[in-house]
């Protein structure tokens, strides 16, 4: 095939290609086995999805809701560029009778818009914003497999890996943000056969391409806003973005900016002494020198002392995924958890701060025990080891690989712990893996 990313090459003939990826699929399903004509990144796909508990016979699940998918939307980085996609794909969908999808970076549909008919047949598999058609949800299909893979991907017919959607057709790629790289999510047209030619993939591709570079003339939301952000989640250097300037802090700079904005009405000299340094010999001379070069950095105007405060008001994602969680939103909650508040931190006030987050997303998460969402923590680099969120997920979704990971971590558990000692006497910091684990497990212990 001359594009492996394109489903169909000119002159097939369609109805014997759809035959021949039925007795494919049902191969697959049954034995295993990938036969011809699947294409690789097809096939590639039936295997993730089959590692990740997948049944052909499954259905995508409504994660976001009303207020909550109103929020969320509002929200997500890919909204100020709706109107460009609408522009550019939504006469296409609604004459052409197909739909106008937008997913974000887990999958999930933020918008779904088009032909009145083809949305009402879409939603009866949950084709719906709000669904989350992650790949590890629901299979091979174009929205998901594009932000799974990073690159603009066709899916036809029978290609599908849940049988209830082999009657449809789909094109997406990924929109990746200009500045980071990072996929935000992707753009999608669904609809029937019409969409098996090699003009619905480019155009995605062309459209996702625009929106990238609309992205890059609006610059940072926050800024656009008029808001400054702080990004510390997942991350030990924090980003501050501020008149359209990304600074990147340093580890204390980003300690402090961490604790003054939630702390608008300011902190003092000591206050802040006793939040950054477990130290007591740290002087307050060292903590003034080091606000002094916080103040060059951020600029003039924006630090202001006695008591040490921000002068404008500081959103942060810390403040996103707590207000999120305090409305019972868990899914956009989990969705804005990027990773541990500053992981390398040890200053006191920060590492409550960022065990008290972690806990109160991680109960949320349990209590309610959503498979994709429990999944998606266990899988992170922060939660593969948390056994309280593996026996949850073992509850609600007990296939064979998480039944296999949480023996072994019960069993990390239960093996006993020998520290290994330097030559000094202490503690060494390469004891073996599985002791250190066990240790991180033994503090979860319910």
């Amino acid at each position: 095939m001359t594009d492996p990313w394109v489903a169909l090459e000119p002159g097939t003939d369609l109805a014997e290609h759809v035959r021949a990826l039925r007795r494919a699929h049902e191969t697959f399903t049954e034995a295993g086995t990938v036969p011809h004509p699947v294409r690789p990144v097809v096939a590639a796909s039936w295997r993730r999805s089959a590692r990740a508990g997948v049944g052909p016979d499954g259905t995508a699940r409504v994660e976001l809701t009303d207020g909550d998918l109103d929020a969320y939307r509002a929200e997500h980085p890919l909204a100020p560029v709706m109107p460009l996609f609408r522009e550019l794909l939504g006469s296409f969908a609604a004459d052409g009778e197909h739909l106008l999808a937008v997913c974000d970076a887990h999958g999930r549909l933020l918008w779904v818009e088009g032909h009145p008919a083809t949305r009402r047949r879409a939603a009866r598999m949950n084709f719906v914003p709000g669904a989350r058609w992650a790949e590890s949800a629901v299979g091979t299909n174009a929205p998901g497999t594009a932000v799974a893979v990073g690159r603009a991907v066709q899916v036809f017919a029978a290609e599908h890996f849940v049988r209830r959607v082999h009657p449809w057709t789909c094109a997406a790629a990924p929109v990746h943000d200009p500045r980071t790289g990072q996929v935000l999510g992707a753009v999608d047209i669904t609809g029937g056969d019409g969409l098996a030619h090699p003009h619905s993939l480019g155009l995605v591709q062309a459209v996702a391409r625009a929106a990238e570079s609309q992205l890059a003339l609006l610059g940072p939301r926050e800024a656009a806003a008029g808001t400054p952000e702080l990004a510390a989640l997942g991350r030990d250097e924090a980003l501050f973005t501020v008149g359209g300037r990304r600074l990147r802090l340093s580890r204390r700079h980003s300690e402090i900016m961490v604790l003054l904005a939630r702390h608008p009405e300011g902190l003092t000299g000591d206050e802040l002494l006793c939040a950054l340094y477990e130290d007591e010999s740290v002087t307050p001379v060292t903590l003034r020198a080091e606000l002094a070069r916080l103040r060059r950095v951020l600029g003039p105007g924006l630090l202001a002392s006695r008591p040490y405060r921000l002068t404008v008001p500081v959103g942060s994602d810390v403040a996103v995924v707590e207000r999120r969680l305090e409305t019972g939103a868990v899914a956009a909650a989990a969705s804005a958890y990027a990773g541990p508040l500053l992981p390398a931190s040890q200053a006191p006030a920060v590492v409550r701060l960022r065990q008290r987050l972690a806990d109160g997303l991680r109960r949320a998460l349990i209590v309610r025990r959503d498979p994709d969402l429990l999944a998606d923590w266990a899988h992170a680099p922060w939660g593969e080891d948390d056994l309280e969120v593996w026996r949850a997920l073992a509850a609600v979704r007990p296939s064979t690989a998480v039944r296999a990971r949480l023996a072994a971590l019960e069993a990390e558990l239960a093996a006993p712990y020998v520290p290994v000692r330097d030559p000094a006497g202490s503690p060494s910091a390469r004891a073996p893996v599985h002791a250190r684990r066990a240790t991180s497990l033994q503090r979860r212990r319910p």
